[in-house]
């Protein structure tokens, strides 16, 4: 590929920070610390890397995969697999092809697209206990029933054995036989 001009390497690069922003495994790796202390300097230098990169060749998908694979393995001591270094690629080419064809508007949009899906990851995680609630409607998947079903359940089987049922603090009194 041909290299871009001025305007279109902006873009690009502006580009590039957006998707390694959004990429969890980049971003988790370089919060828990596994490039060190220089974990977000080295982040940063990907960002350039990747740019260099891509004038500098003619990249596919496959290749930015391999090349990405082994930076966070070399830089970050982590290996990815969980798809996303696939998609990542696919998304830096994309954006690479659309920059260097002056393409400002499929750019722009798909700047937006992720902007949008970096607002919505940062929703997610803000939620208790960082998981996504689940849509209203959705019933809850097997294992998380509501603690009042649980509860119903719990007295229901003790009735059913002839014990009494469990106190509400959780707490059972264990008392000692008399002797006879």
């Amino acid at each position: 590929m041909a290299a871009p001009g001025v305007e279109a390497r902006g873009l690009f690069a502006e580009g590039v920070r957006a998707v390694l922003g959004g990429w969890a495994a980049l971003q988790l790796a370089v919060a828990q610390g596994f490039g060190g202390p220089r974990g977000p300097e080295k982040a940063a230098w990907l960002a350039g890397a990747l740019q260099d990169y891509f004038t500098q060749n003619a990249a596919g998908e496959e290749e930015v995969e391999e090349f990405l694979a082994e930076v966070m393995d070399n830089e970050f001591d982590t290996s990815v697999e969980d798809g996303s270094l696939r998609q990542v690629s696919r998304e830096l080419v994309t954006l690479f092809a659309w920059a260097s064809r002056g393409d400002v508007g499929g750019v722009g949009e798909a700047l937006g697209a992720l902007a949008r899906r970096g607002r919505l990851r940062a929703a997610l995680a803000a939620a208790p206990g960082g998981d996504p609630a689940p849509p209203h409607g959705t019933p809850p998947r097997e294992g998380e029933g509501s603690s009042e079903e649980e509860e119903e359940e719990e007295e229901e089987e003790a009735m059913e054995c002839g014990t009494p049922p469990p106190p509400p603090d959780g707490w059972t009194l264990v008392r000692r036989r008399r002797r006879r």
